[in-house]
C-alpha cells in the first residue's frame, strides 16, 4: 500500500474502498424488485479508477436490451463498472448520505444505457 498520497487525493474526502462498497450495496438494495428482475445478467463491479485518460464515474459494457436479438444467449454478463475514487470526488463530500446520491445518480445513468438509452438522450432528460 502506497503511504503517499498524491495532490489530488489530498484534496479528496476520505472515504475506504470498503464503506464506498457499502454505499454502492445500499443503492442497489433501492433499486425497485420489478427493474431488478431485468438485471439478471448484469455484473456491477467496483475500480479505484476509469483507464487513463478517461473522465467516467462508470460504465456501461455490454449489448442493451433493445439490441439484443433472438440468439441472445449464453453470453457473459453486461458489466456496469463504478469508478470508487471519481465519484467520492464528485460528490465532494465525506457525507455517507452524499456519496451515496452520487453513485445512485451512476447507477441509474448506466443502468440506462442497459436499457438503450445513449447520452444525448440522457442528457436531454437531465441524467
Amino acid at each position: 500500500m502506497n503511504r503517499y498520497r498524491t495532490a489530488r487525493e489530498k484534496h479528496l474526502p476520505r472515504t475506504s474502498r470498503r464503506a464506498f462498497e457499502a454505499l454502492v450495496t445500499a443503492a442497489l438494495d433501492e433499486i425497485p424488485v420489478d427493474v431488478r428482475g431485468w438485471l439478471d445478467n448484469v455484473a456491477i463491479v467496483v475500480e479505484d479508477e476509469p483507464p487513463e485518460g478517461a473522465n467516467l464515474l462508470g460504465l456501461y459494457e455490454g449489448i442493451n436490451r433493445l439490441d439484443r436479438g433472438s440468439g441472445y444467449n449464453l453470453v457473459a454478463p453486461d458489466r456496469i463498472t463504478l469508478y470508487w475514487r471519481p465519484i467520492v470526488e464528485e460528490a465532494n463530500s465525506s457525507d455517507p448520505d452524499a456519496i451515496r446520491a452520487e453513485v445512485r445518480k451512476t447507477i441509474v445513468h448506466e443502468l440506462a444505457h442497459h436499457f438503450g438509452y445513449g447520452d444525448a438522450e440522457l442528457e436531454r432528460l437531465g441524467g
